[in-house]
C-alpha cells in the first residue's frame, strides 16, 4: 500500500507515538527507526512497517535487504510513503528510510524476581527521576551487557518509549527486563523483603564501591543527574558507596556512575 498524504490516519497514528508519550501509554505501542532497530525486532511484537519511497527503490526492490530484516517485512503488511510524507513522520534529522510500530512489553516486579529460582546474584538497577533521553538509553544498553536482571524506575523519569532513548538502548529495549513503578518506596521495599541488598552511590559513602560486598542479589539506586537521590529514596539504601575521584568533580554523569556499579557487580559475581 503506497501512502501520500500527511493527513493519512496511518501517518497521524505513528505522528502522535512519537511526539506524545500519552500516546504511546494508551496505545501500548512506540516508534522504532533505523534498520539495525527494525532487524532486532521480536516477531510478535511488530505490528506496522513504513518505508519511504526512496528506501522501497533503492534497497527492497533492489533485493538489498538483510535476511532478518526481510523476515520482518514478510510478517505483516508494510506501506511505502512518499519521501516529503515519511520525512515529516520520522524523528531524525537524516532518516533511513525504514521505521516501525511496535508492541510494548509489560513486566512485573515478580518477573525480575523470578521465585521460582533461588534469586541469588542478580542486580537489579533503582531509577529516581532519570530526565536525560540518553542517560535512560545507555543505562539499558549498559545493563544488557553486564546481565542486569531489571530496571525499575519512578514515573518522573524520562518515558523509556521516548525516540531518544529508544535510539540510546540500540536494541537493547527489547532484551531487558523494566517497569515504572507508582510507588517507588514501596517496590523498593519489596525488594528488600525479597532479600536484595540496597546500595546507593552517595557522597556520604564511608566504603569505595570496589569492594567485595555484592554477594548474593542487589540492586543500585541511581539518582535524578541534577538532584541525586531523594533524602526519601537515599535513607532506604542499606548501604553508600563512593566512587573516586580526583580534581574538583563531586559526581559524575547518571549513566557512568551506573556503568561503573553494574560492571564492578558483575565482575565480584563472576
Amino acid at each position: 500500500m503506497r501512502i501520500s498524504s500527511p493527513a493519512n490516519e496511518k501517518i497521524k497514528l505513528v505522528t502522535q507515538l512519537q511526539s506524545k508519550a500519552s500516546a504511546r501509554r494508551k496505545q501500548k505501542m512506540f516508534v522504532v527507526e533505523g534498520i539495525r532497530m527494525y532487524e532486532e525486532i521480536p516477531a510478535n511484537e511488530l505490528v506496522a512497517t513504513y518505508v519511504s519511497e526512496k528506501y522501497y527503490d533503492e534497497t527492497i526492490k533492489a533485493g538489498k535487504l538483510s535476511k532478518e530484516a526481510k523476515a520482518n517485512l514478510s510478517l505483516r503488511d508494510y506501506y511505502i510513503v512518499a519521501d516529503s510524507v515519511f520525512k515529516n513522520m520520522s524523528d531524525t534529522v537524516t532518516p533511513q528510510g525504514i521505521l516501525a510500530i511496535v508492541k510494548q512489553k509489560e513486566y512485573t516486579l515478580s518477573d525480575m524476581l523470578d521465585k521460582d529460582e533461588t534469586n541469588q546474584g542478580k542486580v537489579f538497577m533503582v531509577l529516581e527521576s532519570i530526565q536525560d533521553p540518553g542517560n535512560l538509553g545507555t543505562i539499558v544498553r549498559t545493563a544488557e551487557g553486564a546481565g542486569v536482571a531489571g530496571i525499575i524506575m519512578n514515573k518522573e523519569t524520562v518515558d523509556i518509549y521516548n525516540s531518544k532513548v529508544i535510539r540510546s538502548t540500540m536494541g537493547s529495549v527489547y532484551r531487558v527486563p523494566f517497569m515504572v513503578t507508582e510507588n517507588l518506596a514501596e517496590t523498593i521495599e519489596e525488594l528488600k523483603k525479597n532479600k536484595v541488598t540496597v546500595f546507593a552511590a552517595h557522597l556520604k559513602g564511608d566504603e569505595y564501591y570496589a569492594k567485595n560486598l555484592y554477594e548474593g542479589s542487589v540492586a543500585f539506586l541511581i539518582g535524578n543527574e541534577g538532584n541525586g537521590l531523594s533524602d526519601e529514596i537515599a535513607k532506604m539504601a542499606d548501604k553508600y558507596v563512593k566512587i573516586p575521584m580526583d580534581g574538583m568533580v563531586e559526581s559524575l554523569n547518571a549513566s557512568v556512575a551506573a556503568a561503573i556499579l553494574m560492571y564492578e557487580a558483575k565482575r565480584q559475581k563472576a
